[in-house]
């Protein structure tokens, strides 16, 4: 199984983009999905995810605020919204899912490149 992020691209500080998440052979309706970012020199990390049903939802300290994740499981579709897009947030986004609900993000998307200059 593999995932499919998209929507990133190179903008302006203050800009917004939304990053899109899908699952190419099987939905994940049920499974729990997490966006994480990774720049340059530094590990990946959590930034938000969503639970299966789209009851809860969790975000990093340092994105609450301006990042909004959602999901529509009839179109099989997980979402970042990023708004007012800071240069710190320069990063490639990837989604994951949790798709044998064992608590582990195992499937992972190719990632989406997010580029915010000043």
């Amino acid at each position: 199984v593999q995932l499919q992020a998209s929507g990133g691209g190179a903008v302006q500080t203050g800009s917004s983009l939304r990053l899109s998440c899908t699952a190419s052979s099987r939905t994940f309706k049920t499974n729990a999905v997490a966006w994480f970012h990774q720049a340059p020199g530094k590990e990946r990390e959590v930034v938000a995810s969503i639970s299966g049903s789209g009851g809860r939802t969790y975000y990093a300290d340092s994105v609450k605020g301006r990042f909004t994740i959602s999901r529509d499981n009839a179109k099989n579709m997980v979402y970042l919204q990023i708004d007012s897009l800071k240069p710190e947030d320069t990063a490639v986004y990837f989604c994951a899912a949790d798709l044998k609900n064992n608590g582990l993000y195992d499937y992972w998307g190719q990632g989406t490149q997010v580029t915010v200059s000043s």
